[in-house]
């Protein structure tokens, strides 16, 4: 059997194997087996070397880490070795001072904000159940819980007799409050008016930039609660940094994002529900004139390490889980892992490509593409209808304008050919606005243009 996370095998024995000890008892447990080579065959080990293992070994593992491991005599043959059995323990287990970590075939010290999660973990806690001993249920903001009751009573997650409760009891229901009564670091995420008094960098921050990365043109940021954040960071890419390209299906006007903004919501929320936010970083959205880039310094379960595994079915391991709980209890995000069939479900409606995960050990980058079809306006393909005067086309949809249209399409159902002059009759507008309204209908493609010598000559098609 060749080494894995659990199994390691070592010739002859060191001090310094106890850090994977310690290692072992802090992930998954394993067994050492000492007097093996690397392909896990015995080497053995001599007489005497094995009694004064099998004695020193336990020793060294309870005075120095408290712990108790099996230590066995095997025997392959003539040969002996020892195998030693290492269990997972609940609590985190330290060796002269560091903690180990077992991580695949390495052994690494954990430290840091990954010791502190190391240490929430074994006590059945998470990073956002953590209690916020001076934060009262007065002090969430009132807009930020309506609007909480508002979504999940519409997305069916709770009954309106649930929302009309005390919000204390609300709180409570949600699960917002520790066993000692104190409300929890999601409740102020969620729901406090400043989380940055608490957290240093739960906001998002937008940027809008030009041919080069260094190439900031502007940008915002987006601040107040996580529950608010969303649907005002949402509102403000599609409204301000990005531009919606018009074509014409007839006179039907069709606005083009360059990504659905369903898929666009759900990534935000991924975010958000797994950003690490000990980190104290931003989420950061990248915008450029052919793709969308969303980063947050967070982490997904380690099955889940690529773009393919991501879209496959999985469960659901959300990063911060009461707060993953709030967002689903309004209905904003799906349980089970839904969230990215809702995202290939846009793109595939929108005919465009599905987001690229890079997942690292320095955050989640999320690569939104511009679609074929925003493409094809983008460069202007001489295929497709672009217009690029929007004052004319909004005009065209106006109410006076669109009658003029109708009367035009009403007379080449029986006249072969148009005229301005024969449209100004027809319509009883001036010969400026009927240029624009025939030349806008041959761009469309619902009539075609013939230059004459007195002038423009439209045909129906």
């Amino acid at each position: 059997m060749p080494e894995h996370q659990t199994i390691e095998y070592k010739e002859s024995w060191h001090d310094e194997f106890l850090e994977w000890i310690c290692g072992y008892a802090n992930a998954y447990g394993g067994t050492l087996y000492i007097g093996k080579n690397d392909s896990g065959e015995v080497v053995g080990l001599s007489d005497k070397d094995t009694r004064k293992l099998l004695e020193a070994i336990p020793n060294k593992i309870t005075d120095t880490m408290g712990i108790v491991a099996d230590v066995n005599l095997l025997y392959d043959k003539k040969l002996q070795y020892l195998e030693i059995i290492v269990d997972k323990y609940p609590s985190l287990i330290s060796y002269h001072g560091k903690y180990f970590y077992r991580s695949g075939s390495t052994m690494r010290t954990i430290t840091g904000k990954e010791l502190d999660r190391a240490i929430l973990k074994t006590q059945g806690r998470t990073w956002d159940g953590m209690p916020i001993p001076k934060l009262k249920v007065t002090d969430l903001r009132r807009e930020a819980i309506d609007l909480f009751k508002e979504k999940a009573v519409r997305r069916h997650r709770l009954t309106e007799e649930e929302t009309r409760v005390d919000d204390a009891i609300l709180m409570e229901n949600l699960r917002l409050f520790d066993e000692d009564g104190y409300l929890i670091r999601a409740a102020m995420l969620a729901f406090y008016k400043d989380p940055e008094k608490w957290v240093t960098g739960s906001y998002i921050k937008i940027g809008y930039f030009g041919d080069s990365d260094s190439d900031l043109k502007y940008q915002d940021e987006v601040h107040g609660s996580l529950m608010e954040q969303i649907d005002k960071t949402v509102d403000l890419v599609y409204t301000k940094y990005l531009k919606a390209l018009i074509y014409y299906e007839g006179i039907q006007r069709i606005e083009q994002f360059m990504f659905p903004q369903e898929a666009f919501r759900e990534i935000l929320l991924n975010a958000v529900v797994h950003k690490d936010y000990s980190a104290c970083n931003p989420i950061q959205i990248s915008v450029y004139e052919d793709k969308i880039y969303i980063w947050n310094d967070g982490e997904m379960p380690s099955e889940l390490d690529s773009t393919e595994k991501l879209f496959e079915k999985h469960s659901s391991k959300p990063y911060n889980p009461k707060l993953a709980n709030v967002f689903f209890k309004s209905g904003m995000i799906e349980a089970w892992g839904r969230g990215f069939d809702k995202i290939k479900a846009a793109c595939a409606k929108f005919d465009g490509r599905l987001p690229e995960y890079n997942i690292s050990a320095s955050g989640i980058m999320v690569l939104c593409r511009a679609c074929d079809k925003y493409l094809e306006l983008f460069f202007g393909n001489e295929n497709n209808s672009l217009i690029s005067d929007e004052r004319i086309m909004s005009e065209l949809m106006s109410g006076k304008a669109k009658r003029a249209i109708q009367q035009i399409l009403e007379y080449l159902k029986t006249n072969d050919t148009i005229t301005t002059k024969k449209g100004m009759e027809v319509t009883g507008k001036s010969e400026a606005q009927v240029r624009r309204y025939l030349k806008v209908l041959a761009d469309c493609g619902v009539i075609k243009s013939k230059k004459m010598t007195k002038g423009n000559v439209y045909t129906r098609l």
